[in-house]
């Protein structure tokens, strides 16, 4: 018994009648005449009660119907949903996601997939670094990051969607919090806290200070952003920390631009030769939704 024959079935028992069932399916009657002949030979039982005039359905032809009208429906459901996910329009999509993107970017992204792709559900993990994201999805436990280049494999590649400049926050009543731009040679003699040696801002940090004349005094690693900003409110240091704009303020924090700011990048990064649709589909909606770089 195919879906095949419960579609003919289920035709003629609507109509009750074999021509008018014939007419509907574009088909001749005698072949349907056939196909119903061969269910109720498969099935072991009567479906139909012939006549000249009409045909009506015995108790077992009322239960198929029920039963047919429901699978054929889940059948062609079934079709519908596999075709969506392989357009990839709908399943779930593991992205990544360094710690300062979190309050710019994300947010963004979120609004944007749920507006247009909303059979898609984003399985987030946030205040990622670049290394553990890259290492994610060569081993295939990341579909996407967002993440700060450079990356060290070539199983990784990605695009670059945004240029941000490092600024420096301050505890709130800091000595520098006064001045309307700050230096990096002015943060030589103060206590940093900084992200962990891999992460990107670091090295980009550290290079800076170098280029000043000093390599800077570290107090404190926090992997997350959301911890750096609170050893700086506590007092523990300064930090470098990407697009003030957009991270969360606090009286107890001030951010202050630096002159000739450091630039660290965001891109969108995947695995080589990933040609997953809905992954291609997602990098199509990012783009469209975040600025390019050099745009």
């Amino acid at each position: 018994m195919d879906t095949r024959h419960l579609r003919y079935f289920v035709t003629v028992a609507e109509e009750r009648h074999f021509g008018r069932a014939a007419q509907r399916l574009h088909m001749a009657q005698p072949p349907l005449s056939q196909q119903i002949k061969q269910l109720e030979e498969q099935l072991g039982t009567q479906l139909l009660i012939r006549t000249t005039r009409k045909v009506e359905l015995t108790p077992a032809g009322e239960l198929l119907l029920n039963r047919a009208r429901v699978l054929l429906e889940e059948h062609e459901q079934l079709a519908r949903d596999v075709r969506t996910v392989g357009e990839g329009a709908s399943g779930v999509l593991r992205l990544g996601s360094t710690g300062s993107a979190t309050y710019r970017v994300m947010p963004r992204i979120i609004a944007a997939t749920s507006q247009k792709m909303p059979g898609i559900q984003l399985n987030v993990h946030g205040e990622l670094l670049t290394p553990q994201m890259e290492e994610a999805l060569i081993e295939g436990r990341l579909d996407v990051a967002i993440l700060r280049p450079p990356v060290s494999s070539s199983q990784v590649e990605y695009q670059l969607v945004e240029e941000d400049k490092l600024s420096v926050a301050l505890p709130a009543g800091h000595r520098l919090a006064q001045q309307e731009i700050v230096t990096i040679s002015e943060l030589a003699d103060l206590d940093f806290v900084c992200y962990p040696q891999s992460s990107a801002v670091t090295t980009i940090t550290f290079e800076a200070c170098r280029r000043a004349g000093f390599i800077p005094r570290v107090a404190q690693v926090a992997r997350e952003t959301s911890t750096l900003l609170t050893f700086v409110a506590a007092g523990l240091g300064i930090g470098l920390v990407p697009t003030t704009n957009y991270l969360p303020h606090s009286d107890r924090i001030t951010f202050r631009p630096l002159a000739n700011a450091p630039a660290v990048d965001l891109a969108l990064a995947w695995k080589a030769g990933n040609d997953s649709a809905l992954v291609r589909h997602f990098l199509d909606l990012c783009a469209t939704t975040l600025p390019q770089e050099g745009s």
